[in-house]
């Protein structure tokens, strides 16, 4: 009889489109099927994974989960005796803080499938070169040539980027203030300057809005800061194919801070077939399954081999290569139980601030009082 299993992933065909590909190889060479589930980039950026647990054996996971989940008990550890050296080629071929940031209070909770992080999006048919500074991003954006994404949780994403990019990066742990009062101050400056020559439609839009926009007519030339979609920058996916960079400094660090995104496949604690499930989690995070028939789907990587390929890179007009450095110099969100309630309030915080053109220390100093509340 055919071990049957279910999984939730989200809803792109980046997300989505490796997870079947690589479960029908799965089912071929184990007898294990898979069945995946998909919801929006909004449900997965928020929703309380415990709740999936409860349904699915594996799900695809953001890392900021972690302490969440860790504290409600309901994923399985990948760290498993026995499979220390598969653990060790996965954590070698981490992209920047990809693999360690599944991992709390000493165990590995998930295992990174996808890495990504806010870079740079941008048509080589309308520019000659992508920005290299947010001083040439506001001239853009004055032209009327920039989408940014801000819905939330982007916004505060954006905030987390050119705070570590100017070198006054957030706090990751507390009790204590998210960042210095006259830091924030300047990050939240400098996005209301940004928002001020941008469509108020972006503060609706998330990464995938703004990158169909782009990918759709000729107005918009870049995205300075948002999560990078590989699909679209590979030939024929939308009528007209974005390129991608490493951030625009705001700083004078080069491409450093960027706000580490992308996901992993945890296996839940209520299964009936964890065995299996962890077992098809090693497999799928694998160097030759990442630059194989996951990156072959469509999928983006979250191991350095799928990053490195030629062929890969080749398909995909180096996406990776190109976006590499700001990968590796990416920051890691706070991860404590208690983080993701404090993501959601603090994005709308920000929102609220900038649409109603606030100055900065109300709001720098309401983010503070909430990120301080969130250790409970």
């Amino acid at each position: 009889m055919t071990t049957q299993l279910k999984g939730m992933t989200w809803s792109h065909p980046r997300g989505y489109d490796p997870m079947v590909a690589c479960s029908r190889l799965w089912k071929e060479r184990t007898g294990v099927e898979i069945d995946w589930d998909k919801r929006s980039l909004q449900d997965f950026e928020s929703f309380p994974v415990e709740e999936l647990a409860r349904t699915y054996d594996l799900i695809v996971i953001d890392h900021p989960h972690v302490g969440e989940i860790t504290a409600q008990s309901c994923l399985t550890p990948l760290d498993i005796a026995g499979r220390e050296k598969e653990r060790g080629a996965l954590a070698d071929g981490s992209v920047g803080g990809s693999y360690p940031s599944y991992t709390w209070q000493g165990r590995q909770w998930a295992f990174p499938i996808d890495a990504a992080a806010q870079v740079m999006a941008w048509r080589p048919d309308l520019i000659a070169e992508a920005p290299r500074s947010f001083d040439e991003v506001i001239a853009l954006a004055g032209q009327g040539r920039v989408l940014i994404p801000m819905r939330p949780p982007h916004c505060l994403m954006t905030f987390y980027t050119l705070a570590a990019n100017l070198g006054t990066p957030c706090a990751t742990q507390g009790p204590g203030a998210l960042i210095d009062r006259d830091a924030g101050e300047a990050v939240y400056d400098l996005i209301a300057k940004l928002m001020r020559h941008v469509p108020v439609a972006c503060y609706e839009m998330d990464p995938i809005a703004v990158s169909e926009s782009m990918s759709a007519g000729d107005e918009i030339a870049c995205a300075p800061l948002i999560y990078g979609y590989v699909n679209y920058g590979i030939d024929g996916f939308r009528e007209r194919r974005l390129a991608f960079a490493d951030i625009p400094s705001a700083g004078d660090s080069g491409p450093v801070g960027s706000a580490l995104g992308g996901t992993g496949i945890a296996v839940s604690a209520f299964s009936d077939h964890v065995s299996e499930a962890v077992d098809f989690a090693y497999w799928i995070a694998s160097d030759e399954i990442q630059r194989g028939p996951f990156a072959g789907a469509g999928g983006q990587p979250g191991h350095a081999a799928g990053w490195e390929d030629d062929a890969v890179n080749a398909a995909t007009n180096d996406f990776y290569r190109n976006t590499r450095q700001t990968l590796e110099s990416a920051w890691v969100r706070p991860r404590h139980s208690g983080y993701m309630p404090f993501q959601q309030q603090a994005s709308d915080r920000l929102n609220a601030g900038l649409i109603s053109g606030e100055p900065a220390r109300p709001v720098v100093c309401d983010i503070n009082i909430l990120f301080e509340r969130s250790f409970g």
